[in-house]
């Protein structure tokens, strides 16, 4: 096998660079380990953006794969294929919705969603075709195509790829009184995350999400939450937005749904919703392909009967009563919901995600002072406590 080196050389020459990456190169995974080409270990606390709540490589997830493998992993939506009907009731049955729209990235979900939201104001709010507005919330994030961007408030994202697309407002993520002056009688949707990973594992003021809600409902506007990072128990509950004890119209999936193996993503909502769609009016080649839908039906079965909101509840207050222990005086806050945490310090918190990899933990600096703790759920607490450990050691040198 290549050296790390060798690899990172030859991907930096073939590869554009669109990332910057740790230089740390995965050639072998299992649970919440990985190892380089040299067999230095490490542990996973970013998981892949939580899209790896089980663990790399979870044995009965490669075998539902391998098993599908053997029989159709393709059908394209020209045709049925005898997985997807399935995936889509036992989404149904886990979210309390009765329809699902299924697509392959979040980006791609995100995208579905802002067509959901347009097409239902036009069709069933009657607002005039063209001037649908979408309120989104300062520092969001929700993917990188062209559209996307368009509602980004992150410049480095923007910078280079206008004429952006019209359509969407911007208020300050968790404020009630600005979303209510920003809805207009073309209002279709109001999109949000409930825990703001990228931006630094940020959560809005408590009960703003179901003030929201109530506040959309009154005015005949979507509720849509992007649970493509929080989704499937990465915050201690199934979907992020019970946390508030409210279902959103719309949830958008993608990450952790796959399993790690295999990219899936879905729009769910009710019919009176995604019914607005017809034949031909969207579609996506690969999505609901059996693979995936045979992938996410699996990790839907070990979600449940694993309990894992519960342990990532149970992990993630333990985990932050460790870090809550270490002595550093640049640590200004620790925050976050289940496994998604947020330690945030007074200066830049590269060097410490450095020392971090030097100690055989791997995380990510996010707005440069925050370092996002997102171990898989799968994490033993035999593991946090090593992992804490090296932790400490990294920031307290």
């Amino acid at each position: 096998m290549s050296s790390s080196k060798q690899i990172i050389d030859q991907t930096e020459k073939y590869g554009a660079h669109n990332y910057k990456p740790k230089e740390v190169v995965f050639a072998y995974s299992d649970g919440c380990m990985v190892k380089n080409p040299e067999g230095d270990e490490f542990y996973d606390m970013l998981s892949a953006y939580s899209a790896l709540n089980f663990g790399h490589r979870h044995p009965e997830i490669v075998q539902a794969a391998k098993d599908q493998l053997d029989n159709v992993t393709l059908s394209s939506r020209a045709f049925y294929n005898n997985i997807l009907g399935e995936f889509c009731e036992q989404l149904c049955k886990m979210t309390g919705k009765n329809m699902v729209l299924p697509m392959n990235t979040g980006a791609e979900a995100v995208e579905t969603a802002i067509k959901t939201a347009r097409r239902w104001g036009s069709f069933v709010k009657k607002v005039e075709d063209g001037k649908q507005e979408i309120i989104v919330c300062s520092e969001n994030f929700h993917g990188r195509t062209v559209t996307i961007i368009s509602m980004s408030t992150d410049e480095v994202a923007r910078k280079g790829y206008g004429p952006f697309t019209p359509g969407f407002k911007v208020v300050k993520y968790g404020c009630l009184e600005a979303l209510e002056a920003a809805i207009t009688p073309n209002t279709v949707g109001f999109l949000m995350e409930p825990v703001q990973g990228e931006a630094g594992v940020i959560t809005p003021p408590e009960g703003f999400m179901k003030k929201a809600y109530e506040l959309c409902k009154s005015k005949n506007v979507l509720f849509i939450a992007d649970e493509v990072q929080t989704g499937f128990a990465r915050t201690g509950t199934m979907f992020a937005c019970e946390y508030e004890g409210f279902e959103p119209d719309v949830y958008i999936f993608g990450k952790a749904l796959g399993g790690g193996i295999m990219p899936i993503s879905a729009v769910v909502a009710n019919d009176d919703i995604l019914g607005v769609f017809t034949p031909g009016s969207h579609g996506s080649t690969f999505g609901g392909n059996p693979l995936a839908c045979a992938v996410a039906l699996k990790s839907m079965e070990i979600l449940k009967r694993d309990d894992y909101p519960k342990q990532a509840r149970e992990k993630g207050e333990y985990f932050k009563s460790k870090l809550k222990e270490i002595k550093n005086s640049k640590i200004v806050d620790i925050r976050g919901r289940g496994l998604l945490i947020g330690v945030e310090f007074d200066c830049n918190a590269a060097p410490y995600v450095k020392k971090l990899i030097e100690n055989g933990v791997l995380a990510k600096e996010t707005h440069d002072f925050t370092i996002r703790f997102a171990p898989p759920v799968v994490i033993t607490y035999e593991q946090l406590d090593d992992a804490c450990a090296k932790i400490k050691k990294a920031f307290e040198e």
